[in-house]
């Protein structure tokens, strides 16, 4: 029963667009052309009556997208970020679903907090207040400890989240299935791979010992970057539906008139906060994979503090030296070098013309360099590498999504608080230093020191594998000459010289 399941949830879907007046918005700010739009209006309009009605407070996408649920949610959050893409009026509507969705009640809060903690609300905390902020998947309220009385956010998954989720990504699941079997050149971008990917990420929102976990760790990478802040976690009164972390005080990045009256300065944050991300992708592998406005706030001292790290990525350190090659070859206009990366890294066909792909890059990349933010669509420029991708048979790197809308989401936060931002000579200096060190005479070498100290781990096995070689030689003297099993054993003697040449190379270093 899971497709006809599927088939209704997905007419429900366009239904609900229709109903509450949210599909010509969406069609309007996608820039879909009138025969298209009146065509798909026309497929919906019969089934108004299976829409969602939603919450009639709200604005119509926003309102649509809420009543559809959690994985729709966050697809609205992800377009309120790009003005530039869906038009300004639909981006503020938008901006609703990141921190200020309707709250679930305060005694469905205390009883989740008293199931997953062991312990009242009140003997946990001194005060607990309403909820202060309300997205897709949890709510949080600002309490104050009972111990010491500090200053505390408390996050609460909502009452049966897992299951709408899982409603939610099946119609998903079975969109792309679908897709692939209509359409078999949709396959090269992987669209079930992309939706499993997608489930993997937001899966691992609905337990917060996760992201408390992710959230630690993110703390320690970035203790000594300046001018950025991390709440601490409380781990005594965190567990898998109940996260605890220190108070966040500061005004919220996406208020430009709130930083504007409390003196900082847009253009520097803008600048600092598309520095910090790519700081962390490149230098740690290891960054915030959900920085919308709803997650980010200023601090009185002009940091910027991120919360909420329910989505975080992480990448190798071999795609981080090939996504900077990438990047520092665009900053560069080095069109030739950034198209024979792509092919070093396998992510166009050997069979394809790397000269001929190169051109195809200078006609993507050209159009950026000398513009600032506010005269460049990024609709058009990514729609341009679509057919680029397609033209020279480049698949969906599944590895890369999150990075690569991540991406997308930070730029569109920095050109809301900097409109005029030139996004590549803010880059330039983060990758030209991570260039230096990761790409130079002094990253062979740090790479050597990395190999010798792994093959020295084997020094101890050395024995038991010559040993073993002789036994083998000793089994199969009938099919192999005595000077065969001579040099045999002579190699393994070789290699446990250059493993203990290594063993203590690595010592004195």
């Amino acid at each position: 029963m899971r497709g006809p399941h599927n088939i209704i949830r997905l007419i429900r879907t366009g239904a609900t667009l229709e109903r509450t007046g949210a599909m010509k918005i969406i069609l309007h700010a996608f820039e879909v052309g009138p025969v298209l739009s009146a065509f798909l209006r026309a497929v919906v309009w019969p089934f108004q009556w299976l829409g969602y009605k939603g919450d009639l407070s709200m604005p119509p996408a926003p309102r649509a997208l809420n009543a559809l649920g959690p994985a729709y949610i966050k697809f609205g959050q992800m377009l309120s970020t790009r003005p530039d893409v869906v038009g300004d009026d639909f981006a503020n509507q938008l901006r609703v679903l990141q921190d200020k969705l309707p709250p679930f009640s305060m005694a469905e809060a205390k009883a989740e907090i008293l199931r997953e903690l062991g312990q009242p609300v009140e003997t946990l905390f001194s005060s607990f207040s309403e909820p202060v902020a309300a997205a897709s998947l949890a709510q949080v309220h600002k309490a104050h400890l009972a111990e010491n009385g500090d200053a505390v956010a408390v996050k609460v998954l909502r009452p049966g989240i897992e299951r709408a989720f899982k409603r939610d990504i099946d119609a998903f699941y079975f969109a792309a299935r679908t897709i692939e079997f209509l359409s078999p050149a949709s396959r090269r971008l992987r669209p079930l791979e992309v939706i499993k990917h997608f489930d993997g990420v937001v899966a691992g929102e609905l337990d917060l010992r996760l992201e408390s976990s992710a959230a630690a760790e993110f703390a320690a990478n970035t203790e000594g970057d300046e001018g950025f802040a991390v709440p601490r976690i409380r781990w005594h009164l965190s567990g898998r539906r109940v996260m605890t972390l220190d108070w966040a005080e500061g005004t919220s990045i996406g208020d430009n008139a709130a930083l504007d009256a409390a003196g900082h300065d847009r253009t520097a944050i803008a600048t600092r906060v598309l520095q910090l991300f790519l700081n962390h992708a490149l230098r740690d592998g290891f960054f915030h994979g959900d920085m919308h406005q709803g997650n980010l706030k200023v601090a009185a001292n002009g940091d910027v503090v991120a919360y909420d790290f329910g989505i975080m990525g992480r990448i190798d350190e071999y795609t981080r030296r090939v996504y900077a090659e990438i990047l520092f070859g665009f900053i560069r206009k080095d069109y030739q070098r950034v198209a024979e990366v792509h092919f070093e890294a396998g992510y166009v066909p050997a069979d394809k013309d790397v000269d001929e792909f190169a051109r195809a890059l200078r006609a993507v990349g050209e159009p950026i360099f000398g513009m600032d933010a506010s005269r460049i669509s990024m609709a058009r420029l990514l729609a341009y590498l679509f057919e680029v991708t397609e033209r020279f048979g480049m698949e969906t790197r599944t590895e890369l999504i999150l990075l690569q809308r991540t991406m997308v989401v930070v730029e569109g936060v920095a050109r809301s608080l900097d409109p005029n931002m030139n996004i590549w000579k803010v880059a330039q200096p983060v990758v030209e230093a991570y260039i230096k060190e990761s790409i130079g005479p002094k990253a062979l070498m740090k790479d050597l020191v990395k190999t010798a100290r792994i093959l020295s781990r084997f020094g101890p096995l050395l024995p038991s594998i010559a040993q073993a070689a002789l036994i083998q030689q000793n089994s199969n003297t009938s099919v192999q000459t005595p000077n065969r099993g001579i040099e045999k054993f002579g190699w393994v003697l070789v290699g446990a010289g250059i493993t203990s040449a290594l063993f203590w190379l690595t010592m004195s270093l």
